[in-house]
């Protein structure tokens, strides 16, 4: 029983990555219920640009990525000062490797806004430590539309297809060199851990087993 207990207090950050519409969000509120822990939601209420960056993307992406950075940031620096266990929805990490390459490649961030931002990112990686589990949910873009459908968030209303199609196309690509810790893909195409209650069974198997693996 005692090395139980310590295993559990080992487990200190749980993260879940994803393309915008993946399940993040459900899927935190999930785990969080389940395991008893902390969840630590992406603030996309509160965020001051995301309805000016989806009508003017050019203009408005670098605030918008900086404050998702600060926003980010200032969470994992809450986590490494608790004592429980959190689950996170989204990642630092996604920001710096998919949305700000992303927008730059589009031509949606100047270079040299780029750069700066890039830089900023590599001197925070430096201060932080990286989740004890990742937990991937890949998707196909016409998964991801419908998802975003069903939300109906206003703001998400003007976001192209080939958007989520390029946003897709680096989170596979950065998952695949990822190596900063333990990795769980959950392929959202054949489970839905939203709706069907035999799927969510199963993603709560899959965590459990990788949290059980990391001891």
């Amino acid at each position: 029983m005692a090395k139980k207990k310590q295993a559990k207090a080992q487990i200190k950050h749980v993260a879940i990555a994803g393309n915008i519409g993946a399940g993040k969000t459900t899927l935190t509120k999930i785990l969080a219920k389940h395991f008893n822990w902390s969840p630590n939601y992406e603030d996309v209420e509160n965020n001051p640009y995301l309805d000016d960056f989806y009508q003017d993307m050019h203009r408005w992406s670098f605030n918008l990525q900086v404050f998702f950075l600060n926003s980010r940031l200032r969470q994992l620096v809450d986590i490494s000062k608790g004592d429980q266990t959190v689950i996170q929805d989204r990642t630092i990490y996604e920001d710096a490797n998919i949305f700000a390459p992303n927008l730059h490649e589009m031509g949606l961030m100047p270079k040299r806004d780029f750069e700066n931002y890039s830089n900023f990112f590599e001197t925070l990686k430096s201060m932080v430590n990286p989740p004890d589990l990742l937990i991937y949910l890949k998707g196909s873009v016409p998964t991801l539309v419908g998802q975003i459908q069903k939300r109906g968030r206003d703001y998400e209303e003007n976001i192209r297809l080939d958007y989520l199609k390029r946003l897709n196309e680096y989170y596979n690509t950065w998952i695949d060199k990822y190596q900063d810790g333990k990795v769980l893909i959950i392929d959202i195409d054949k489970i839905n851990f939203a709706e069907n209650k035999e799927d969510t069974a199963k993603v709560i198997n899959m965590v459990t087993a990788e949290v059980n693996g990391l001891f």
